[in-house]
């Protein structure tokens, strides 16, 4: 497949923050659907944040919508259906593989592919007016952007077969209770909270956030003992940073929890 190209018009834009987090925002009106466009463009923004990774990295939507499902209107047969599931593929697992911690701020509504950029982070942090959501299965067809796979393995797989296979929304409370977010605030809360937690990871050493992201990550993906041996490779890796050897002499020197990290 040809490399993703990007529209004139932004769709998702990105601000680094001085406190080292990346604010990446859809506006994409008026119900930030995943068209194929803002698909390449997020593509793109998530492989810039891995090539130049900030501390972390916030990602959010609208007021109301976080982020809608696929574009209807982009929707046809097999052919159509292959194209648009590849770029959910790239542009998702980008956003995934993005070696720094990814907070998800919901505000409203994150059905479909909304709600399976959401589960592409690390976290998610949602308004107790949010809804999240599969509601392929009412279309007739499936999820394509990764639920299948990322939701079970968040939430188990009986909950996730019932939201896929009735399609039904869950609110802030509910989704908190299976797990699928994190943490629930007020409305006019959840974006000012997401940059708070992100902006303390970004503080932390951020490196060793990315290489335990990919132990973990990687690492449901292999054999317990193929993981472990991850883990180790990942952990003799680590202590080539700066920031484990700030850590290490801090504790030596002014016990844990001391240390200033750099960040390398």
């Amino acid at each position: 497949m040809p490399e993703p190209k990007t529209s004139p018009v932004p769709l998702v834009s990105v601000e680094r923050r001085d406190d080292g987090v990346a604010l990446v925002t859809l506006e994409n009106p008026k119900v930030n659907a995943l068209s194929t466009e803002v698909l390449r463009q997020l593509f793109g923004v998530a492989e810039r944040l891995t090539d130049e990774p900030p501390g972390a990295v916030v990602v959010t939507g609208g007021d109301r919508v976080f982020a809608a499902g696929a574009d209807i209107d982009e929707f046809g047969g097999p052919e159509e259906a292959r194209a648009i599931g590849d770029l959910f593929l790239r542009a998702l697992n980008a956003l995934a593989d993005i070696p720094r911690a990814t907070i998800a701020a919901v505000n409203g509504v994150a059905l479909g592919g909304g709600c399976e950029l959401a589960l592409a982070c690390d976290f998610r942090v949602a308004s107790d007016r949010a809804r999240f959501g599969q509601p392929e299965i009412l279309l007739g067809i499936i999820p394509g952007g990764g639920a299948t796979q990322r939701l079970p393995r968040l939430i188990g797989p009986a909950r996730a077969k019932d939201l896929i296979f009735t399609g039904r929304q869950v609110g802030a409370e509910e989704a908190l209770a299976m797990g699928l977010v994190d943490e629930v605030v007020a409305p006019g809360h959840v974006l000012a909270r997401a940059i708070e937690r992100a902006a303390a990871l970004a503080a932390g050493p951020v490196v060793a956030h990315g290489l335990a992201k990919r132990a973990v990550d990687r690492g449901l993906d292999i054999t317990l003992n193929g993981g472990l041996d991850l883990e180790q490779q990942l952990f003799v890796q680590v202590f080539g940073t700066e920031d484990a050897r700030t850590g290490v002499e801090s504790f030596r020197t002014d016990g844990p929890g001391k240390a200033t990290f750099a960040g390398r």
